[in-house]
Parts: C-alpha cells; sequence; structure tokens
C-alpha cells in the first residue's frame, strides 16, 4: 500500500470511515465493548474487551492515565447578551489557559457572566489558539457550579446525565484533563481484578490532556516533531512496576496513547522510568525508537490525527490502515465511545 503522492503529509493517513460508525454513546456496559487483536503479523482477531486477561501473559503490566476529566465546558455571556462557550484548560492558578469560541469580539479585560460566578479575559488568544482567563471563584469552583464535560464534536449531542460516569475511567484521580483518556473507559473493577487474577499486573501514570484533541497536527507540529505541551506525572510505584516487569521478561502494555507519550517521555534507552513529573512535547510517528512500551489497548482514532501516527510508529503505515479497514468491515464503532484495539507487535 504505497503511499499516494502528496504536498500534504497526512493524506497518507486518510481513510474512509462511514459516519453511522462512530460510536454516539457508550455501549450498555463499560467492558461490553469488541476488542481488534492485531498482532505483529499475521491475521487479525475478533474479540471482546473482557478477553484481555487471555490475551495477555502472566508478567506484562499495563499502564494507563489517571487524569480527571474537567467538567470544563462553561456558557458564559457578555454584557451585550452575547453567548461565549468557555473551554478551560486548566484547573489550578489564578489565571488559566482556555478556549474561546467566538473570541472575534472579545477584549482583554472583558468581563463573562457564568452561572455561579465570573470569567474575566486576562489575554486574547495567541498564535495557537489559547486564552487566558481567570475565574471568579475560582476554575475549579466554577466547573463544579455550572461546567459541563468537553464531549468530543462529532458525537454531534449535548452532556446528558450518564456521561458524569461514563467519560471518566474507574480509576480517574487527580484533575486536569480537557478531554477523557479514552481507552482506560473500558476498564471495570471486575476485569482489573480478573488481569490481577492472570498474572497481570497494572499501574498508573497521569497525563492532563489538553488543547491537541481538539485539533489535527498543523504543519509547524510535524516540521518541528513536537506537539502540543502537556504536564505528566509518573508515580516511583509505577516507575518499580515497570523495572520489575523488565526484569522478569514481561511486556509493557500502554493503555492509551496519553499512557504511552508519558511513558515514552520519562523512559531513559533502557526503557526505565525516571519517577517524576515533566511536561512533554513528544510528537510520536513512525519512525520513533521505542523505549518502554511494548503494545498498546487503544480505541480506534480520527484520521490523519496524531493519535493515529503513534499507532502507525508501532505497526507502520500499511498495518494500521490494514488493520482500520478490518474494523471497518467488521462494523466496529470508532473514537471515544467506541471499540478498542490491542496492538502487540513487540
Amino acid at each position: 500500500m504505497p503511499s499516494p503522492p502528496s504536498d500534504d503529509p497526512l493524506a497518507a493517513w486518510d481513510f474512509v470511515l462511514p459516519p453511522d460508525r462512530i460510536a454516539v454513546r457508550p455501549p450498555p456496559t463499560r467492558d461490553g465493548g469488541r476488542l481488534l487483536v492485531v498482532p505483529r503479523e499475521g491475521a487479525f482477531a475478533d474479540r471482546r474487551i473482557v478477553d484481555l486477561p487471555s490475551l495477555l501473559a502472566p508478567g506484562d503490566l499495563l499502564v494507563a492515565n489517571d487524569s480527571r476529566v474537567m467538567a470544563a465546558r462553561l456558557e458564559a455571556h457578555r454584557a451585550s447578551g452575547g453567548r461565549v462557550e468557555v473551554l478551560l484548560l486548566g484547573a489550578e492558578g489564578a489565571v488559566v489557559p482556555a478556549l474561546l469560541r467566538p473570541a472575534r469580539r472579545l477584549v482583554a479585560g472583558e468581563e463573562l457572566t457564568v452561572a455561579g460566578g465570573r470569567v474575566r479575559v486576562v489575554s486574547l488568544p495567541d498564535a495557537d489558539g489559547i486564552a487566558r482567563v481567570a475565574c471568579e471563584p475560582g476554575a475549579a469552583a466554577l466547573m463544579e457550579a455550572s461546567g459541563a464535560l468537553p464531549l468530543p464534536p462529532y458525537l454531534g449531542r449535548g452532556e446528558e446525565p450518564a456521561d458524569r460516569e461514563r467519560y471518566q475511567t474507574v480509576f480517574a484521580a487527580p484533575l486536569g484533563s480537557s478531554a477523557a483518556p479514552t481507552a482506560g473507559l473500558h476498564l471495570t473493577p471486575s476485569l482489573l481484578a480478573a488481569l490481577a487474577a492472570a498474572g497481570v499486573g497494572f499501574a498508573t501514570v497521569t497525563l492532563h490532556v489538553g488543547i491537541g484533541t481538539f485539533r489535527p497536527p498543523r504543519p509547524e507540529d510535524l516540521a518541528r516533531g513536537e506537539l502540543h505541551p502537556e504536564p505528566w506525572w509518573v508515580p516511583d510505584a509505577t516507575a518499580r512496576a515497570v523495572a520489575a516487569t523488565r526484569a522478569r521478561g514481561g511486556r509493557v502494555i500502554a493503555v492509551g496513547t496519553t499512557s504511552a507519550r508519558v511513558l515514552e517521555s520519562a523512559a531513559g534507552e533502557d526503557g526505565l522510568l525516571a519517577p517524576g513529573q515533566g511536561t512533554t512535547r513528544l510528537f510520536v510517528r513512525p519512525g520513533h525508537a521505542w523505549r518502554a512500551v511494548d503494545g498498546l489497548l487503544t480505541n480506534l482514532h480520527l484520521p490523519r490525527s496524531s493519535l493515529l501516527l503513534l499507532v502507525g510508529a508501532l505497526l507502520g503505515r500499511e498495518r494500521t490502515l490494514a488493520a482500520y479497514e478490518e474494523a471497518v468491515t467488521l462494523g466496529y464503532r470508532f473514537y471515544s465511545y467506541g471499540d478498542a484495539m490491542l496492538l502487540l507487535p513487540r
């Protein structure tokens, strides 16, 4: 499957997805989704999420992102009555980054009213489209009072009561993401218990999902080989779990692309992690020299997205697009509330 000639470097990562394949709502149960198993070579296997304990080996380690999604979407109004959507990209500090829509007529210093408080525009959007705002009585308090979850626009609907539970992982802890780390949405306490009984370990890292979720890679991102900055944390316990997995010859399976970015950002040449925290701009794409990640549990992603390129870094372009073609043919559900793939190339 040669790359088509094009001046657009992302054209080679496009595919046709029928609109009815997009999952608008989650499956009836968290672990009720389908799972396409994609080994290094050979046939794909159509399985279920609940089959994970039999698909992984004793001694393997799953590493998931435990970031909690903020109710980051606020409906604000100007003094003139005009509506402005404020999407907060942080919860801590007197001034936080945000996306404002529409922002064309806003001015620095303008105050917007929100149910339960106010939002002041400290600075207008920069070249990356990010404004700075001050929230009264505070970002976290405003989100608690009147915020809505930042559901992806391709769902074509607003928040429903079930989303408050289903758009968070069962192990979500620190607040800070502007979108869910969706691969972890499939995991349940009973499934984690079954994995533990099968000898598969589980650990967490934190990466607060930011603005990159809302836009495709830009030409300058591709040229630099970097993405938007996102903060990450690796606990001591997770660093020790990865070291123990390496020592016994097990595999480290990232639960989601965000976990994969943390692992690769924190890993040394030996594949071991340094506990601590940092900020990553890592753009994992074909040609990436993997250090820590041996496999990936991931949902099915948007065409031309940085997430799809990360999958391609594990599988290669031809096998990635073949797996996606298989998923479309088999009727898999795509995106945040959709089904998943288990990639085992290493």
